[in-house]
């Protein structure tokens, strides 16, 4: 029986096992076998007589984001429309056969996009050069899932479980677990806080199914058994992800009534609020008024939303229908493209950081590209790695400080659009 039929015959067993805690130490263990053998199909034990071949390129750039969807989803559309490279296009699926690169200018980043092939389901086990696909996306630091508004939500649901199967958590942060193999001494077994997904006796027994023995491991988390595999596996990547549904145009409100809904508080960060009440519908079966929307203030409310239309509509509100990280485009109509490369900087977690030389005036044309929660240390480093030895102190207008100018010190972090001045020694 080869690999791939033993996970299939595992993912049968969970499937038909009931969830009750009588069976929660069996699920435990299928969970470590399914884990340990999806990593042998990744990284097999014996060396093939032909190396496959990649198409990975060179990363470059402040940052990389990488295309990944179904056939026929507008991927390549969405490189011509926002890159200057050239990828083809045409009607039928699978027009694109290998990774083209392009850039995205904005805000003073080089932001590389790759336009990735087609992936079809299956693509984790190796079905229509999918594993090559999903190495790539292993390396950005964002991943693009793009989406057919026209189809079922089920697209959404097959290519996030691609993804899990190989090990790629998609808008999650690790586990708060501490784990540390030993030579001797037996499972440590430890929890800061109330366990009610998993206890020390599963712990052991998927410990055991890795032959490992000998082990501390501290939860800090009320974590499952799924957060143990990821920690105990230590080959799982964290990406942010965002949702693009391309083809917005040929879509009707009818068509997305299934989503969840959320009450007045929610904020200002989703696809369908944005659809629904910043883009004013005249009816739930008309396109949203993209010509005419409505001006609000960051972090404002659905709430705030219902105010601005006409004050009587909260008094009425029922709910609002989201889809979390996504943005709605039209690459044909090049409809919110301005939006969608707002929250793709978002996602990225960049800032913009100036320099002023002492004596003149700041340099808003050059900016430094910079990672969010950055510090005066890691500009440093961007401008010249000698001139941290020699740092003396630094001044800095912007909102990272309490008055302007401020003398602060490495550790000091910087926000966007903030000036620094580094004095030396």
């Amino acid at each position: 029986m080869g690999i791939l039929d033993r996970i299939a015959e595992i993912e049968r067993e969970i499937s038909r096992t009931q969830k009750n805690k009588a069976t929660e130490y069996h699920l435990g263990v299928l969970k470590a076998k399914l884990a340990k053998y999806r990593a042998q199909l990744l990284e097999p034990t014996t060396k093939s007589s032909a190396k496959g071949e990649g198409f990975d390129v060179m990363k470059s750039g402040d940052a990389r984001v990488a295309l990944i969807g179904f056939p026929s989803v507008g991927k390549s559309t969405l490189l011509n429309t926002v890159t200057d490279t050239h990828s083809e296009c045409a009607s039928y699926e699978f027009t694109t056969l290998t990774c083209i690169p392009g850039v995205i200018h904005y805000k003073g980043a080089n932001i590389q996009l790759l336009d990735l092939p087609g992936i079809i389901e299956g693509a984790a086990q190796g079905k229509g050069r999918g594993r090559q696909v999903i190495a790539v996306a292993r390396t950005s630091d964002l991943v693009i899932i793009m989406l057919d508004a026209t189809k079922s939500e089920i697209q959404r649901e097959l290519l996030e479980k691609e993804l899990e199967s190989v090990g790629i958590r998609l808008n999650r942060r690790p586990p708060n677990l501490y784990f540390k193999e030993k030579k001797t001494g037996g499972i440590s077994f430890n929890a800061t806080c109330p366990l009610t997904k998993c206890d020390e006796k599963l712990v052991q027994l998927v410990l055991h199914e890795y032959k490992i023995f000998n082990a501390e491991i501290l939860f800090r988390e009320d974590s499952s058994v799924d957060d143990l595999l990821d920690v105990v596996l230590k080959n799982r990547v964290y990406l942010s992800c965002l949702y693009i549904y391309n083809k917005i145009d040929q879509i009707s409100m009818e068509e997305v009534d299934r989503e969840r809904a959320v009450g007045v508080s929610h904020q200002q960060s989703t696809l369908y609020f944005e659809l629904n009440l910043v883009y004013n519908l005249k009816s739930r079966c008309e396109p949203p008024d993209f010509e005419d929307g409505l001006i609000m203030r960051r972090a404002s409310t659905v709430e705030h939303v219902c105010h601005t239309i006409h004050r009587s509509i909260a008094e009425t509100f029922k709910y609002a229908l989201v889809w979390p990280h996504s943005v709605v485009v039209s690459c044909n109509m090049k409809l919110n493209l301005d939006h969608m490369l707002d929250k793709i900087w978002e996602h990225l977690g960049l800032i913009q950081v100036y320099t002023k030389k002492r004596g003149q005036p700041p340099d808003f044309e050059d900016g430094l590209i910079m990672r969010r929660a950055s510090t005066v240390e890691h500009v440093c480093h961007t401008i010249h790695r000698s001139i941290a030895e020699t740092f003396k102190y630094a001044l800095v207008w912007g909102t990272s400080t309490k008055y302007s100018p401020q003398r602060v010190g490495l550790t000091h972090v910087v926000h966007h659009e903030d000036v620094v001045q580094i004095i030396k020694k």
